[in-house]
């Protein structure tokens, strides 16, 4: 809604794209169409190889018109329980030593 509002009022010409982007799966298989990007407002369209003609705008959150984000590697829990050890380790010799001084 206050997309097209602002549009109405201050009509970007989509003049500064990005080349165009065909987005590929693991596998080197295409997974879409191909699509350019607006550098001024962000707005993806359709893009014609054989024409070199953009079309219609495109919904950003489109499947196809973008590459999947990789989630990053989560730190398992053995990784938190070795350096739960190690602190708990460290911990107790120095309370043991505090100890063992305060003894006649």
């Amino acid at each position: 809604m206050i997309d097209s509002i602002l549009n109405l009022i201050f009509r970007c010409s989509h003049r500064r794209l990005t080349r165009p982007v065909a987005p590929v799966s693991k596998a080197g298989q295409p997974r879409g169409k191909s699509y350019v990007v607006c550098l001024d407002c962000g707005k993806h369209f359709e893009y014609d190889l054989k024409e070199m003609k953009m079309g219609k705008a495109i919904d950003s959150r489109h499947d196809s018109s973008v590459a999947p984000a990789e989630k990053p590697p989560q730190p398992s829990k053995w990784k938190y329980g070795k350096y739960a050890l190690m602190v708990g380790v460290v911990v107790g010799a120095f309370v043991k030593g505090r100890i063992a001084r305060r003894a006649p």
